[in-house]
């Protein structure tokens, strides 16, 4: 690569002091969106990063042609029965969005409920949140964001006429229907974007300033989410409000909208329960004396403990993620040895049985299961070489049905890649999982190049999940590999319990831990290495690279959440109160302490780096783009090595990059780019 000189940024220090800690800011005046010094400025570093990555471009085109040759354009999904009709979505070549559609039967006429690519003429960014059909099949309920700032807009579609309604809302989170096909149930944002207020709405009711109907339910705590939804056999509409260590959930009866909510039991502290219903019985997923929780039935009149019956109990090995209710069966999402497994349970006869998956490596999911009278589950499947696959089970007979493996063309084998999981082992004795994939010919004596990828927050499990676009890594002799260290939700609750707050630092050790593991065993050479992550795992890098900066030679990270205590201390930005008890509150000297001994931004120092690549859109609304620009600007000063240093800004989008398919595309084959020259990948 050939290396122009890099933008300069402005420094003008800003001074704040607390725990008589005088922190100095030398780049706050970046946190400005509407200025013009600003924009100018991001606009210099995506010519400088465009200039550093031009004799790549040749590269670029052919990453391009190579993901795009392994996609079938025009496809559709499996169609889901919901009430008289069946629903799926299709795509058309040259077209970047999906297009919604339904069909009474198999062979009946197509019914275009909602053509994505018609929404976006004209517009830059366009995503579809609520997509939800009314339960006589008339009305579409769907919300859009056409900046990525995961704003939302509220439409109403008459699918009998094609017509749109007048009815628009704005900033709405969910959306329920009632039972009587008329009035909606909607969730607001308040201004830091938290879901805080439920409205009931009646369709053709006044809207005024954005907003309509009558309020319901309000969240005062900020700490707290609320949401809405119906029971699968439509008899309830929850109301929940959720922490990330607490629940309360409330309800209203389907045959009585206008009703007032009911409480099931009470917030209690560090208590979580999830409810359902079946059959007079609220089934309840609680953590009480279950820190991997376990599932209760209770009568809908009587919620309290002292009422439950155990329908599955605390295993202290297996995660319960979540459950499905249906007229015969339950079926619950799990993880056990750090791999999701479903779990059936027949309530007819009590007889149980896991389903099981013959990888060493995957991800399973529920699919779309809208229907509540059925003994049929219908699931998705992949691995790293398993293209998602979507299956129906059914529940009694066991017996699965392959419906559709997703084509990957351009002559692509799975015969030539090899999946596998190993284990490498913390300092305090934990064993931390990773997948990894390979081409069979790729040798694991030390020379391989390769990519860590890694999250590990929220308790989020990173799935080994299959992604067409790796291929073109591992055609040039690359080793992929997901760390799945502790924060994120592999082992359950306690796993993630495990690396927050003030232990958060087992988060980056780990990660550390697996890539040393890696090299130890050959599988790759550290100097052909580059670590990955994004959003909370851009934290992740962040942390690494200050903590271990010769861990890798390159550095990917995306949407990078690099400003802690700076965003911290804001309580007026989307997120930050509620996610105290994730980091810690900043205010309390303790968790200040902390949290400083590795926020990316505090924590740079005058030493070499690895290369990096830093992405982030203007539109962000969970990590603001000023937190990676900031960072860039202060690591430019400070760093001792001669290695790129890349940051690119998409002016028109939001946390997740390019909505388009295509350009998300192109997008990947920049990243790729980046990595295959830093690595040394082949041809």
């Amino acid at each position: 690569m050939q290396n122009p000189t890099p933008p300069v940024a402005t420094i003008i220090p800003t001074t704040h002091t607390i725990h008589g800690d005088t922190r100095t800011d030398n780049y706050r005046w970046l946190q400005d969106k509407t200025s013009a010094d600003v924009i100018a400025y991001l606009d210099a570093e995506n010519a400088y990063t465009k200039s550093v990555m031009e004799p790549t471009e040749a590269l670029q085109k052919t990453l391009y042609d190579e993901m795009l040759g392994r996609i079938q354009e025009t496809d559709l999904s499996v169609p889901y029965k919901y009430g008289d009709w069946l629903y799926y979505v299709r795509t058309e070549e040259g077209k970047q969005y999906p297009i919604y559609c339904r069909t009474k039967s198999t062979d009946a006429t197509e019914e275009i409920t909602l053509d994505v690519n018609a929404l976006a003429e004209g517009e830059k960014f366009m995503s579809v949140g609520a997509y939800a059909i009314s339960d006589d099949g008339n009305l579409l309920a769907y919300t859009t964001d056409n900046t990525g700032f995961r704003e939302y807009t509220l439409r109403i579609k008459n699918l009998k006429t094609g017509e749109l309604l007048p009815d628009v809302i704005e900033k709405v989170d969910g959306v329920s229907w009632a039972a009587d096909n008329k009035t909606l149930f909607y969730t607001a944002e308040d201004e830091t974007k938290r879901p805080h207020k439920i409205y009931r709405y009646a369709i053709g009711s006044p809207v005024i300033g954005g907003g309509g109907g009558t309020l319901i339910y309000e969240e005062p705590d900020a700490l707290y989410r609320a949401f809405a939804y119906r029971s699968r056999d439509k008899q309830f509409l929850f109301v929940g409000s959720v922490s990330s260590t607490t629940t309360e959930f409330h309800y209203l009866e389907r045959d009585n909208p206008a009703g007032e909510l009911t409480m099931i039991l009470p917030r209690e502290e560090n208590h979580e329960y999830y409810v359902e219903h079946r059959e007079g019985l609220f089934y309840l997923r609680t953590n009480r004396d279950a820190p991997t929780f376990k599932l209760i039935a209770t009568p809908v009149s009587a919620p309290e403990p002292l009422h439950w019956s155990e329908v599955l109990p605390y295993r202290p090995t297996v995660g319960l993620e979540d459950f499905d209710l249906f007229t015969g069966h339950l079926v619950t999402t799990e993880q056990a040895d750090g791999l999701p497994q479903l779990r059936v349970l027949e309530f007819s006869t009590g007889d149980e049985h896991t389903v099981t998956f013959p990888e060493p490596t995957y991800t399973v999911s529920g699919d779309t299961n809208r229907e509540y009278d059925t003994a049929t589950f219908r699931f998705r499947y992949s691995s790293l070489v398993t293209p998602p696959s979507v299956f129906d089970y059914e529940l009694s007979t066991r017996e699965r049905t392959l419906l559709k493996e997703t084509p990957v063309l351009a002559g692509w084998d799975r015969l030539m890649y090899v999946t596998e999981r190993v284990f490498a082992t913390a300092a305090d004795g934990t064993k931390v999982p990773i997948s990894l994939v390979r081409h069979k010919d790729t040798a694991l004596n030390g020379s391989a190049s390769g990519v860590l990828y890694g999250y590990g927050s929220y308790g989020i499990s990173m799935p080994a999940v299959f992604r067409s676009s790796i291929f073109s890594l591992l055609d040039r002799g690359m080793v992929y590999a997901i760390a799945h260290i502790r924060g994120g939700g592999e082992y359950g609750k306690p796993w993630h319990d495990a690396a927050k707050l003030m232990v958060k630092i087992n988060t980056f050790t780990d990660f550390i831990t697996c890539a040393d593991f890696l090299v130890e065993q050959g599988r790759v050479d550290r100097e052909k290495l580059a670590i990955m992550g994004g959003s909370a795992g851009g934290l992740l890098m962040g942390a690494v690279v200050n903590m271990r900066p010769d861990v890798a030679r390159a550095c990917l990270s995306y949407v990078p959440f690099v400003d802690v205590i700076n965003t911290m201390l804001d309580d007026t930005l989307p997120l930050t109160v509620g996610e105290y008890l994730e980091w810690g509150n900043p205010n309390d000297p303790a968790a200040y302490a902390y949290m400083m001994s590795y926020s990316p931004y505090d924590q740079l120092d005058a030493k070499p780096y690895p290369t990096m690549l830093i992405k982030t859109s203007l539109n962000d609304s969970q990590v603001m783009y000023w937190e990676p620009a900031k960072y860039v600007a202060k690591l430019r000063t400070l760093k001792t090595d001669s290695n790129p240093f890349l940051l690119h800004c998409n002016m028109d989008a939001g946390h997740g990059g390019a909505s388009g398919r295509y350009d998300a595309l192109h997008e990947a084959a920049f990243d790729y780019a980046f990595l295959i020259t830093q690595l040394g990948g082949k041809p």
